[in-house]
């Protein structure tokens, strides 16, 4: 199926799951990476800083002249583990560290959404919240892991479409999120700006 989308669509993230993502709901978008550095960035709670970073990373794309006319998709997620907001790993001892502090328990995965229609300015925005619970792999499993490199790319030290995902014993909500971007989601906060997304179908 062949078909011209309504309207040019662009993800600001270069992750390649949410890229992944998007392609397999049959959509094509463009990619400009936002460059805002994650770490200047702070909310009171981990949900509000996924958000926080979401709307800055599309606001941070919508602003360039490449993406004008086009809706911008920001994302970013991180881990809630006893209220704290867990991002990437900063090395592969806290990857480590984080892994045995992890197993065995849940956490929270908080993605924040955020869509830019750069055409009109308006923009709609929600977090997205998937419970995980985690199996108990053991020392040498996690040295494995870590030593992978996989870890320290991604939020959470943690993927479900990666290495790690044998060490996931199982999930309460839209497995998406956890990859990287709800599509329920997403079609919810399109629909909130008068777009539907059958229309940005490719």
């Amino acid at each position: 199926m062949n078909r011209t989308p309504s309207r040019r669509l662009v993800l600001a993230s270069q992750s390649p799951a949410r890229l992944g993502l998007l392609r397999q709901a049959g959509l094509a978008p463009e990619v400009i990476v936002s460059g805002v550095d994650e770490d200047a960035l702070d909310a009171p709670t981990p949900a509000g800083l996924a958000l926080l970073l979401a709307e800055a990373k599309a606001a941070a794309v919508a602003g360039r002249a490449e993406a004008a006319g086009a809706l911008v998709i920001g994302c970013d997620s991180v881990l809630e583990l006893d209220g704290q907001a867990l991002g990437k790993p900063a090395d592969a001892e806290e990857a480590t560290a984080r892994w045995k502090s992890m197993r065995g328990r849940s956490g929270v995965l908080q993605t924040g959404h955020c869509v830019l229609d750069t055409a009109t300015g308006r923009q709609a925005s929600a977090t997205a919240s998937t419970t995980v619970r985690f199996g108990e792999p053991s020392d040498a499993e996690i040295a494995a892991y870590v030593a992978s490199g996989e870890p320290l790319h991604v939020a959470g030290a943690f993927t479900l479409d990666g290495r790690s995902a044998p060490f996931v014993e199982g999930i309460d909500g839209d497995h998406g999120n956890v990859i990287g971007l709800s599509l329920p989601l997403l079609r919810t906060l399109l629909a909130e700006l008068g777009i539907q997304i059958t229309d940005l179908w490719a």
